[in-house]
């Protein structure tokens, strides 16, 4: 990136919460808690104080199908940095106090998280719609596992998971492509290759169930609810048909104050569909969260604990159908385009923004695709395509559905998947 003077640099791993085993679900998660608690080259203490030192911004995070370290730092600073991840990763101390301490911290973080309800619906949906596989499991795990993982399931992940050929080390900002291959080769050359394919590679694909579970509680003021069907793994060839065909169903906020004048029918739907033209309610987010060989598609959306939620569900079917149908407009298709064009530029604005998108792209498809690339392939993209990709991926297809806090205005199950027939 020409005329900046700090780098983003960073490992992208092709292993994440999916990849842990059963009986110690959460090691994934775990590993990335551990890593800054010293290495056998580096105690805690001179870790931080290095860090601190040369001013970089070190972290980490765990998702479903990726574990990443990075750091962002001056440029000078690019081969120190490398060093450090290259520590973290494949020389961590793994002490067995610093484990037992570091289940406290995961812990109260499991039970922030448990506040947080749409992360809550969105774990509830994955385990309904992936029961018993790997993605349905949560990445922190359960709490009951988490209390007893130790060190063995944590050197057993590394082992089978760190491996050569599902990691990716990437650099964006002032840093030469050439020089950080020679950084690679001197600080990850050693690593080896795995001897077997990972869980997003195997030959078994998951199995989406058409499934729910609601939880009902009168505590809460707002119900949280959220509808999937199967969506598009990240190199699916429909992949950006299926972002276009999601921001013609759009998103919309009661706070934001619009809706009964907004282009989205949905919108107007949500704004004005209850009694006296009220909202129906709160928010609503039509999301794609895409997978190596499977997804989820669908609506996200929140109302008031006494709001009638068969308004919202019915609404949202019938957006859906009116896709399946053909009853869009090409300014529809078009609006929807550039949306999708500018959000993806707005998501690439700084190094880190950057290098997180060469990161997923080369670990979860074995490619990237430049911006230019992306844009050429979405402004292929027709109504006739948006239209055939629904009757493709939501007609009769199975539905999945999680909800928390007052329920009971929810359709049956039995009703919502009638409802996907668009009749």
């Amino acid at each position: 990136m020409p005329g900046t003077k700090t780098a983003t640099v960073g490992v992208w791993i092709n292993a994440g919460s999916r990849a842990d085993d059963p009986k110690s679900s959460g090691t994934a998660h775990f590993l990335e808690h551990l890593a800054f608690k010293g290495t056998e080259r580096r105690t805690q203490a001179n870790l931080e104080l290095e860090i601190e030192n040369i001013g970089s911004q070190i972290n980490a995070y765990t998702s479903r199908e990726n574990t990443v370290y990075y750091t962002k730092c001056i440029a000078t600073d690019i081969s120190q940095n490398i060093d450090i991840l290259s520590d973290l990763l494949t020389n961590s101390k793994l002490d067995t106090r610093a484990i037992e301490n570091e289940k406290h911290v995961i812990l109260q973080e499991s039970d922030e998280v448990d506040k947080m309800y749409d992360e809550v619906v969105f774990d509830h949906l994955h385990a309904v719609a992936f029961k018993n596989q790997d993605l349905g499991r949560t990445i922190l795990g359960p709490r009951e596992i988490i209390k007893i993982i130790n060190r063995q399931n944590l050197v057993d992940y590394i082992t089978t998971n760190y491996k050569g050929d599902r990691m990716v080390l990437v650099g964006a900002g002032c840093v030469e492509h050439d020089e950080l291959v020679k950084l690679g080769e001197k600080y990850f050359g050693n690593i080896i290759k795995s001897d077997k394919a990972s869980v997003e590679n195997s030959d078994t694909r998951p199995l989406f169930y058409g499934d729910e579970i609601t939880i009902q509680d009168d505590s809460m003021p707002i119900t949280h609810v959220a509808l999937a069907v199967e969506g598009v793994s990240w190199s699916a060839p429909d992949f950006f048909v299926a972002s276009v065909a999601n921001g013609i169903v759009g998103s919309w906020d009661r706070t934001t104050g619009t809706g009964s004048n907004a282009p989205i029918p949905l919108a107007v739907a949500a704004a004005t569909g209850g009694p006296g033209k009220t909202p129906i309610a709160n928010s609503y987010t039509a999301y794609v969260t895409s997978y190596a060989d499977t997804g989820l598609l669908g609506v996200y959306f929140t109302a008031d604990k006494n709001a009638d939620l068969k308004l919202l569900v019915d609404a949202i079917q019938k957006e859906w159908g009116r896709l399946s149908k053909g009853n869009i407009t090409e300014d529809e298709v078009e609006r929807a385009k550039s949306q999708l064009k500018a959000s993806l530029v707005l998501a690439l604005d700084d190094s880190r923004d950057i290098a997180e998108d060469i990161g997923r792209q080369l670990v979860n498809t074995g490619f990237r695709l430049s911006p230019e690339e992306v844009f050429e392939r979405v402004e292929s993209i027709t109504k006739d395509d948006v239209v055939n990709w629904a009757n493709y991926r939501l007609k009769d297809k199975p539905i999945a559905l999680a909800a928390v806090g007052n329920v009971k205005t929810l359709p049956s199950h039995t009703e919502i998947q009638k409802g996907m027939s668009f009749v």
